[in-house]
């Protein structure tokens, strides 16, 4: 394991040997910036970053740490310190060759913003918004404070400007007040104390305190581009910065969920939506500066409108981060090291100064963040954790001080002490956040909230993300819509209503129109009834412009996991499924959603409420018709009732006896729970020695439900089946049917004697 560990940075001189050589040979050939040396300057960034990075995260440090500390080990604080000709081979100081590498990191910074902006969850910081936002101010004034006042005692000698000392005292204010939420929430992450209310409010913080220090920076920036306190130009950026917030998160948002929506379900060619996405943090990044502040702030932002889009798939998210993972971030925080030159804190002043930084931020901020704790409600441990956790500074620390040096208000002694004092707080903190987290118990309501979390993190319907609905123009159809609706407004869910008659463009643009108000009203139903997220659900028609076939194969691909299917025609003879139910079934894979209306829902497709019926049997489709039934019971009004049936072909039925029963009982009661954390009151039923599409028949006869719900397996045949049950059921039940079935084929069971 130590050979595993070491052989990364074994392989680092035998590096470096080469491509001095060969940097050398390419420099005696021009005197001009090279091509060669640039791709040289990455591939050593890349290599010996990701390789320290892996490292670091082997013994409990953020991989970023080892990205930084490669540009050390490349820069003068080591490799030219002990062989500068090489070092000045590599990395040329002429300001040609600089600039191409200069490049890519300045876009780097933009890219890691844009991510630091995806990871930021504001659901989070709504969930625990008033303890968070009195902490993150607590937490920043303090150390803000510490930081401007060291800023006007600094020496002349290391602020590039002493006439701006102002400007480089609000900087080091801000520097210091600031955590890196990545590096928080790694750690919080990694601990498993993500949703415990200490981890919540930490990682809430931490985005708090990133959002408004780069509000602070994209201020300060336009104050430093200026030169001097010009009250009208500060006034200026700050009104620009605040109606670019307000645009953002109104107009913006939903703009942003277009655009990603569009590119994701109309282009065909490859990583069309990272490509959006890239031009928006790009659009975004310019009209900041056009109106006097940073570029990083327009780059958060459009981070954290992505990462709200609904339809972000993993995928793409993956793609995305994985780009700047493994590419950008490298060479970003591998150029920050070598702008740091460690060897200046030879000098002893320096170091003395280094350390007096790194003890006021450290003091500075974990003080701060305790006393917003204590004021915030917390208990000592609590505090104590939290202030563990907001003492690291990372990658924000290092991208903030890159900024001031590029910009002029940092010197390059002022930069290396920032960039040290980053390394050591960042690297303190996750023993000290581990040990503090370790520590702290689990309250009954915290553990209440913490099981309802996993209950719904195993559940269908609180992770489906995207659905679609196919219909035609039957009675059935709009059935269907109002079931889709009630499901998308459980959550705010966008949906597309595919119509797949064959009909005229006409009629299908006015069929879809009543269809797509047929889902708002249902979503709109559930809002007024306390069940959903939001009162109203983005809905966008289509019509099918292809065979049936083709067309649901297309729109398949653009990643909906719930496809609900509602036509005139569901059932052919001989206990099949007509074609076209079959056709669509065949090019969808995900999880199916078969809508059959009967009864009074042919004549009133809308209806008030739904008394529902569900069948259970302990498997896991079934446990889905039953979320399903459950959510359609919260939502609106009506009743819930729950069948259970053993036959003598279950395993200890035959015995009748209570301890035969157990199973049945048990199962009764987990669905008796999943209502209960759910608020919806039901009416158990256990049916023994009966076949069991007998025994729905039968309670479907002697009880007022209108519809039943089904959690069913698909069956591997010739046709589309779902057993005999639902075979039976869907044929003879006199009220409307919802058979929700698995997104896999399953070989079907063997008869049993």
């Amino acid at each position: 394991m130590q050979w595993s560990l070491l052989r990364p940075v074994g392989l680092v001189p035998a590096a470096l040997v080469l491509t001095t050589i060969a940097a050398s040979a390419e420099g005696g050939k021009s005197a001009g910036p090279s091509e060669f040396l640039l791709v040289a300057q990455i591939v050593l960034l890349i290599g010996v970053g990701r390789g320290l990075g892996e490292i670091m995260q082997r013994i409990g440090q953020p991989s970023v740490m080892g990205e930084l500390l490669a540009g050390i080990i490349l820069g003068p604080s080591l490799f030219g310190w002990i062989w500068p000709e090489a070092q000045h081979a590599i990395f040329p100081k002429t300001p040609e060759q600089k600039a191409m590498i200069d490049g890519i990191a300045q876009f780097g910074i933009l890219l890691l913003l844009l991510l630091t902006g995806m990871e930021t969850d504001l659901k989070l910081v709504r969930r625990v918004g008033r303890a968070a936002i009195a902490i993150s101010i607590a937490g920043i004034l303090v150390p803000f404070a510490f930081g401007f006042a060291l800023g006007e005692f600094l020496p002349d000698a290391l602020l590039p400007d002493p006439h701006a000392r102002l400007v480089a005292s609000l900087f080091m204010g801000t520097a210091l007040s600031i955590s890196s939420v990545k590096i928080v929430a790694v750690v919080v992450r990694e601990m498993n104390f993500m949703r415990r209310n200490v981890g919540q409010i930490i990682v809430a913080t931490a985005v708090i305190d990133d959002t408004i220090g780069w509000i602070i920076i994209a201020v300060i920036f336009s104050l430093a581009s200026h030169g001097t306190l010009d009250i009208a130009s500060v006034a200026k950026a700050m009104l620009g910065t605040f109606a670019f917030l307000a645009v953002s998160f109104t107009i913006g948002r939903r703009l942003v969920f277009q655009l990603i929506r569009w590119a994701n379900d109309n282009l065909v060619s490859a990583a069309a939506v990272i490509t959006v996405i890239l031009l928006l943090m790009s659009v975004m990044a310019m009209i900041t500066h056009l109106i006097g502040v940073h570029t990083v702030l327009g780059a958060f932002v459009a981070g954290i409108l992505v990462g709200e889009s609904p339809i972000l798939t993993r995928q793409i998210d993956e793609r995305l981060r994985g780009l700047i993972s493994s590419f950008f971030m490298p060479v970003f925080f591998g150029l920050a090291g070598l702008s740091a030159d460690l060897s200046v804190l030879r000098d002893p002043n320096l170091l003395m100064l280094t350390g007096l930084l790194v003890v006021i931020a450290s003091v500075g901020k974990f003080g701060g963040a305790f006393v917003g704790g204590t004021l915030g409600g917390l208990n000592a441990r609590e505090s104590l954790a939290l202030a563990s956790g907001m003492n690291a500074r990372g990658s924000t620390e290092v991208i903030i001080a890159t900024i001031g040096l590029s910009i002029g208000v940092l010197s390059q002694n002022l930069f290396t002490m920032i960039v040290t004092m980053a390394i050591l707080t960042t690297m303190a903190m996750p023993p000290m956040l581990r040990a503090a987290l370790a520590k702290l118990p689990v309250n009954e309501e915290e553990k209440e909230r913490l099981e309802r979390e996993e209950f719904e993190k195993r559940g269908f319907i609180a992770n489906l993300e995207r659905p679609l609905l196919a219909v035609d123009e039957s009675a059935n159809a709009t059935f269907a819509a109002h079931v889709a609706g009630v499901i998308a407004g459980m959550r705010g869910l966008p949906i597309t209503v595919l119509h797949i008659g064959e009909r005229t463009r006409e009629q299908d643009k006015s069929e879809g129109e009543s269809h797509e108000a047929v889902v708002k009203k249902a979503a709109a139903t559930v809002s007024a009834n306390g069940g959903g997220e939001a009162g109203s659900v983005d809905v966008v028609t289509r019509t099918r412009r292809a065979e049936l076939g083709e067309t649901i194969a297309d729109e398949a691909r653009k990643g909906f996991d719930l496809l609900v299917v509602g036509i005139d025609k569901v059932a052919a003879a001989k206990d099949r499924f007509d074609r076209k139910i079959e056709a669509i079934a065949a090019e969808f894979e995900g999880p199916l959603a078969i809508v059959v209306a009967k009864g009074r829902h042919l004549k009133q497709p809308v209806p008030d409420a739904l008394n529902i019926l569900v069948p259970v049997s302990g498997s896991g489709v079934s446990k889905r018709g039953a979320e399903v039934a459950v959510a359609l019971a919260q939502a609106g009004s009506g009743s819930l009732r729950v069948i259970y049936v053993t036959t003598t072909r279950d395993k200890g039925a035959q015995r009748g006896t209570s301890r035969g029963l157990s199973q049945e009982t048990g199962i009764l009661k987990d669905t008796s729970d999943l209502a209960a954390r759910y608020d919806v009151d039901i009416t158990t039923t256990l049916r023994v020695n009966r076949a069991p599409e007998t025994a729905i028949l039968r309670e479907i006869d002697t009880t007022d439900v209108d519809l039943v719900v089904m959690g069913v397996d698909r069956i591997q045949a010739e046709h589309l089946s779902f057993g005999s049950v639902a075979a039976a059921v869907l044929r003879q039940s006199k009220v409307s049917v919802l058979l929700v079935s698995s997104g896999e084929a399953r070989q079907a069971p063997a008869e049993k004697a």
